[in-house]
């Protein structure tokens, strides 16, 4: 009859009915749409995290940009930010420094030894404090806690007394004891959390598998510690290269200075400061830096599952 519902033949799918406006599903379906609420919330956030990065980004750009104009227009006022006419000149005056090759080598030196030993040291802490229940084990903790509290100024005097006492003032020795002890007891703290995080369980699975509780160890746990190893030594290594305060204590000496004791003499050397040649020197201690980086990065994730399965 025309004017009369219509009528559905039986066992015909029902329409789906539109949510309504408001509930939950309407919601849903609306942060889903390509101009939802959603979307435009992670557009803003991603728009933030790019001036974030940019902001971080901009003076190591204006130092790396400042090492290739000439001081009397770093002096400008006008700022330049592309030296599309640039000199080398900056460089060239760092290389012929010969104070900058003697400062290279002891920060090598040092940086070098300061992180193999403080990783050594701080993995079998971390391991013993993680894995073992032994008397003292409560004291340890707390003490390591409690050394991280101390400020480092109030350890000059006592520290170069010390090194004094063994001949080791104006040494490379020294200066690593020193760096050494500044970076294990924050390096335990790291790799306590890394190694707490692993199940033992899977050491003894392996140990039921046939292998030796050291070779479990190495097969099994080792690999799936490299992120924290490598995230150690990242800290380690920036902590010794950097500092400043502990080498300007123990390395009276002008010959045996570290790289940013050089970086100040160089400042210092002249009454009016050749900023181009002081941002050349600057970038110059920033590319060890930014190559370790780079040879390390990707493998601060490579062990997360590496060793988890048998074989």
């Amino acid at each position: 009859m025309n004017g009369g519902p219509a009528t559905r033949p039986a066992g015909a799918p029902q329409p789906a009915e539109l949510p309504a406006p408001g509930t939950a599903p309407a919601a849903a379906a609306l942060q889903r749409r390509p101009g939802g609420r959603g979307s435009v919330a992670r557009h803003l956030l991603g728009l933030l995290a790019v001036v974030i990065a940019l902001v971080w980004v901009f003076p190591i750009y204006w130092m790396i940009s400042s090492s290739f104009l000439p001081t009397n227009r770093l002096r400008t006022p006008t700022p330049t930010f592309f030296p599309v006419d640039g000199t080398l000149a900056n460089f060239r005056a760092v290389f012929s420094d010969p104070t900058f090759a003697a400062s290279f080598r002891v920060s090598i030196v040092v940086t070098g030894i300061t992180l193999v030993a403080a990783i050594l040291f701080a993995f079998l802490a971390a391991l013993a404090v993680s894995r073992f229940r032994f008397r003292g084990r409560k004291s340890f903790i707390v003490a390591v806690l409690v050394v991280q509290m101390i400020p480092a100024e109030g350890l000059f005097i006592s520290q170069y007394q010390m090194l004094d006492s063994w001949g080791l003032v104006n040494h490379v020795l020294g200066l690593t004891l020193v760096y050494v002890a500044a970076i294990v007891p924050f390096t335990i703290w790291m790799l306590r959390g890394f190694v707490t995080g692993i199940p033992i369980e899977l050491e003894e699975a392996g140990m039921v598998d046939g292998l030796s509780r050291t070779g479990a160890f190495f097969r099994i746990t080792f690999p799936l510690l490299a992120p924290g190893l490598v995230a150690s030594g990242v800290y380690g290594f920036l902590q010794a290269w950097n500092e400043y305060t502990l080498a300007l204590v123990v390395m009276t000496d002008p010959s045996k200075r570290t790289l940013p004791l050089w970086l100040q003499g160089l400042v210092e050397a002249n009454r009016a400061t050749d900023w181009g040649v002081v941002m050349a020197g600057a970038t110059m201690i920033a590319v060890p830096v930014i190559v370790f980086f780079l040879f390390v990065q990707h493998r601060m994730t490579s062990g997360l599952v590496a060793g988890a399965v048998k074989g």
